[in-house]
This record gives structure tokens, sequence and C-alpha cells, in this order.
């Protein structure tokens, strides 16, 4: 029996966050192509710098937001930041409300849940 766990994917009611069979951790076994399909998007979404970048300062903001003001100094032009923030979102890895003019980003707390899990590896 698998410990497959959930990827939370964009897409749900509002923008929430649904959560889509993903993978197990990869000390379990190897994944299958389907797994691994729906694991790449999230890998390569951060596989950029700029991205890595951008998701590890929204992460670690204080209370697990950020306004696109408070972190838009990664050292390109503001548009190539939306386009960046645009693919973490279209991964599943990042939502995002309007207040006002500006945006605020959040990493939900069961998508650093399901990367951890997938991530995991076993006790020695």
């Amino acid at each position: 029996m698998s410990n497959a766990q959930a990827m939370p994917q964009l897409g749900g009611e509002g923008g929430q966050p649904v959560v889509d069979p993903c993978c197990p951790p990869l000390t379990e076994r190897p994944f299958t192509a389907e797994e691994a399909e729906r694991a790449a998007p999230m890998f390569k979404a951060l596989g950029d710098p700029i991205r890595l970048r951008l998701f590890s300062a929204i992460a670690s903001h204080e209370g697990g937001e950020a306004c696109v003001c408070d972190i838009s100094d990664v050292g390109v032009s503001q548009p190539t930041v939306s386009h960046h923030l645009k693919k973490l979102k279209e991964a599943g890895l990042l939502t995002s409300e309007r207040r006002g003019t500006w945006v605020y980003y959040r990493v939900e707390p069961s998508v650093l849940a399901a990367m951890g899990r997938l991530l995991i590896t076993a006790a020695g």
C-alpha cells in the first residue's frame, strides 16, 4: 500500500487550493509516469532562480504572505516579477488576493506540508 500524498493545486472555488493526488515520498518507491507528470510543474516552477527567490521571500515573510511591493526587488523588472509569480501560481505553489491596488501572495501551509512529505527522507 502506497503512502501517496497530495499536492495542492489551484483551481478550487475562488482560486483556493484543491488537493489532487500527487506522489509518495521520493524515498518510498520510484514515481509512476503519471505521478511524475503531476509533480514536474512544481519542480519546473521552482527550477528558476528568480522564482525560487520569490517563493522563498513569500514563504518566509511575516504572516506567511507578502505584498508584491515587498518582494519585487529581485533584480528584474516588475513585468518580469509578475510573469514569475504567475508561473508559481499556475504550478499551484501560490495563491493571491487583490487588496486595493496591491496584490498579496501566500504560500498555503498545505503546499509546504505536501512538499515536505514529498521530499522527506527515510530516517536511518
